[in-house]
């Protein structure tokens, strides 16, 4: 069976009028920012609540060499596998490297981070391979410029979005074979002059994870004692960096491109182009999209009166927060059956790397279970559900944080340029996740 990205052939496959989404999408933020706005007088989170403290025995297994060294040599094993079938198996679209790369890591490394935390920062193969050869208990040598933030991971977040997306050929084995050559030897390279610094603000996959965990509701008190609480405390947390407005953009806008790219005009375009164009255009169509979910989120924050200009400049990065959600809803929306559907296919190839026939497990001969796109409706609906809650999470996120920071006075007026701007956000990624 051959399934869009998006796992619906288009909005025809929707069993309620796409336009009744739409406007429900558009009636419901505008109906939870009214809500807000009249009952919601004075900031409700507080990213230092103490929350529920978890058990001291679940904090000390989680935190035990033991088990932190047990989980990234595990991980390790796996790259190592991977690796393995991605240089000696089939080098077609049999191998088990694009599912791994594209499915299990990239869509996999969001739900994960969701539920556990920043997962990735204890389980990472070239963290766990950088700590194994004993550079990591050297100083680092330079100093890691503060002006540079996330800006080297939004830099790594392009760079795999583009390879997705608008390269030549992004199912090309040994495309991703030399892109993560270049990912190991850059992140490598950086530790080598940085530290463990370099890792935390440049692996594209560890700030992914960490802007992800941001919405889990297990997080550290002030103490650093594991806790379970509420979200959109953990969402305060989000560390305010340059570039850290560019990663959420190059997340939120990617995923919304995926979705524009699928559509039947914008594919007869770019088959239309000339050679050397039918790379240039996706990449440009792709930075157009990153650029606009940049300026309109930078531009609807800073839209308001009663601040200087130093405040106007740190409204973004203040309010970037409230991105989270809508990134985490409109990825989970339309990457759901990709994860687990095409999830499926990857590990029962990963069972099998070599092509000789294996049933490793007993999963060499397992067969996809296409759960969702054989409920069109549940699925349809599930969809619809992530895209509007992210979005109505992100309005409470928002509101809260300008109760926070904007002067009295206006604090109402000076959202409703974002109010407009998420409105704007949920009608595109709607009529952009249904295939336009």
């Amino acid at each position: 069976m051959t399934l869009l990205a998006h796992g619906l052939g288009g909005s025809a496959d929707l069993p309620i009028p796409l336009t009744y989404a739409l406007i429900g999408a558009a009636w419901a933020l505008t109906a939870t920012f009214v809500v807000v706005a009249l009952a919601w007088r004075r900031p409700k989170f507080d990213s230092d609540a103490p929350g529920r403290p978890l058990p001291a025995v679940v904090g000390r297994v989680i935190d035990s060499r033991v088990v932190r060294w047990s989980a990234a040599l595990l991980v390790l094993a796996f790259a190592a596998w991977v690796v393995w079938g991605a240089l000696f198996g089939p080098q077609d679209d049999r191998n088990v490297l694009p599912g791994t790369f594209y499915v299990l890591l990239w869509v996999g490394l969001v739900a994960v981070s969701v539920l556990t935390g920043p997962v990735w920062r204890v389980i990472s193969p070239v963290r766990t391979a950088w700590r194994l050869t004993g550079a990591d208990r050297l100083s680092a040598r330079l100093p890691y410029p503060q002006s540079w933030g996330y800006f080297p991971a939004a830099l790594g977040l392009f760079a795999f979005v583009w390879l997705e997306l608008a390269s030549p050929d992004p199912g090309s084995v040994q495309a991703i074979k030399i892109w993560l050559l270049v990912y190991v030897l850059v992140m490598f390279c950086g530790a080598a002059g940085f530290g463990r610094t370099w890792f935390a603000r440049a692996d594209p996959f560890e700030v992914y994870s960490m802007v992800a965990s941001r919405l889990s509701p297990f997080r550290r008190n002030p103490a650093g004692a594991l806790v379970v609480g509420n979200p959109f405390d953990h969402l305060l947390s989000l560390p305010v960096r340059p570039g850290t407005v560019t990663v959420l953009a190059v997340l939120l806008g990617s995923t919304a491109f995926d979705s524009f790219s699928a559509t039947p005009a914008w594919r007869d375009f770019v088959d239309a182009s000339p050679g050397w164009a039918a790379t240039l255009v996706p990449t440009l169509g792709l930075a157009a999209f990153i650029a606009v979910v940049a300026v309109t989120f930078s531009v609807a924050a800073r839209a308001t009166g009663g601040v200087d200009r130093a405040q106007r400049r740190a409204l973004p990065g203040q309010l970037a927060h409230s991105l989270i959600p809508i990134v985490i809803g409109y990825v989970l929306a339309h990457y759901l059956t990709y994860l687990v559907e095409r999830g499926q296919a990857a590990v029962i190839r990963l069972a099998d790397p070599l092509g000789h026939g294996w049933n490793l497990l007993g999963l060499g001969h397992a067969d996809v279970v296409y759960v969702l796109s054989a409920h069109p409706a549940v699925l349809a609906t599930v969809k619809v559900a992530c895209v509007v809650a992210g979005h109505m999470a992100g309005v409470l996120a928002a509101h809260d944080a300008a109760l926070r920071v904007l002067p009295e006075g206006h604090q109402l007026t000076g959202q409703l340029a974002m109010m407009l701007v998420m409105v704007a956000y949920t009608f595109t990624g709607l009529y952009l996740l249904f295939g336009g």
